[in-house]
């Protein structure tokens, strides 16, 4: 890639792997809004990005070469090589080469850990639309407002200390339901030091996801998911019900197998890649509904 600087606004030319429609909606991130086509806004570290692609260009409006080299580089994870990537999955396996192919410009997000754990403890049984709902009230209640696109408002997630001002009730407000005592507890925990990003990031996979399930509410799909998304664990094998009906469908001749099975297979199938192949798997087997066919909904 190469990177322009022209006035207020950051210009990369000649992305390759990436597409930013397909990387902000494949599930793994909820503090987003769609502003047009391939043009949309969203927060993160503290910043608010108006980003919109075309073709093998991007566009970050009004932001400075600081804020990409330290920030935005970082968060689409662009300076990764993901044909190597992706030349490793098929060379493992041809069964991916489809959903490799239709989801070709999806990249996993360096995403913050805080907002991450928060963001998949109300995950748990919500669809994305209002996983992003959430989201974006919790932010709009506790964070900071940081700039507005299109019409909307944002807002940035509150940190720890911030989310801290709201007790069960305050956030049941937020349309949280029985997640809130999972979310209350969740703060404790970091703010009390109880978990620590720095120790997370150090300890490996395994000891990760187990300081995390200390978390009330927090079981090893989630715990999976901020490993991958929040820690940058890209060995993390996520099962929800979408990977268990394409890995059924693709790798188990529909025959049915336990989350536990399945995430074992692809943790031992696709190895230090894990992340990635469950990245193709998820969001190809949700769109093509994979799993679903010749089922009544």
């Amino acid at each position: 890639m190469d990177v322009e600087y022209k006035g207020k606004d950051t210009i990369i030319h000649n992305l390759k792997d990436f597409d930013l429609g397909q990387t902000m909606e494949c599930g793994q991130c909820f503090h987003f809004q769609k502003i047009d086509d391939d043009e949309y806004g969203m927060s993160a570290y503290g910043k608010f990005l108006h980003a919109a692609q075309k073709d093998d260009k991007m566009y970050l409006f009004d932001t400075t070469k600081e804020e990409f080299e330290k920030i935005w580089c970082h968060y689409f994870d662009l300076d990764r090589d993901y044909g190597e990537i992706k030349s490793f999955l098929l060379k493992e396996d041809e069964k991916l080469r489809e959903a490799v192919e239709k989801m070709w410009g999806v990249r996993i997000l360096n995403q913050e850990f805080f907002e991450t754990l928060i963001s998949f403890i109300i995950s748990q049984n919500k669809q994305i639309p209002h996983i992003k709902q959430i989201v974006a009230r919790i932010s709009h209640d506790y964070g900071k407002y940081q700039g507005s696109v299109g019409g909307i408002d944002f807002y940035g997630f509150p940190t720890p200390q911030q989310l801290s001002q709201a007790d069960i009730d305050a956030l049941r407000e937020c349309k949280t339901g029985f997640r809130a005592p999972y979310i209350y507890n969740a703060v404790e925990f970091v703010n009390n030091e109880i978990i620590k990003e720095e120790n997370l990031r150090k300890c490996g996979v395994d000891e990760c996801r187990e300081q995390l399930m200390k978390i009330k509410g927090v079981g090893m799909k989630v715990a999976n998911c901020v490993s991958l998304f929040g820690l940058g664990y890209r060995e993390a094998f996520p099962v929800d019900v979408w990977i268990k009906r394409i890995m059924q469908s693709l790798y188990f001749d529909g025959e049915e197998h336990s989350n536990a099975e399945i995430e074992s297979y692809g943790v031992e199938h696709f190895g230090k890649y894990g992340g990635y192949a469950q990245q193709y798997l998820f969001y190809y087997g949700k769109s093509e509904k994979i799993g679903l066919k010749n089922k009544t909904n």
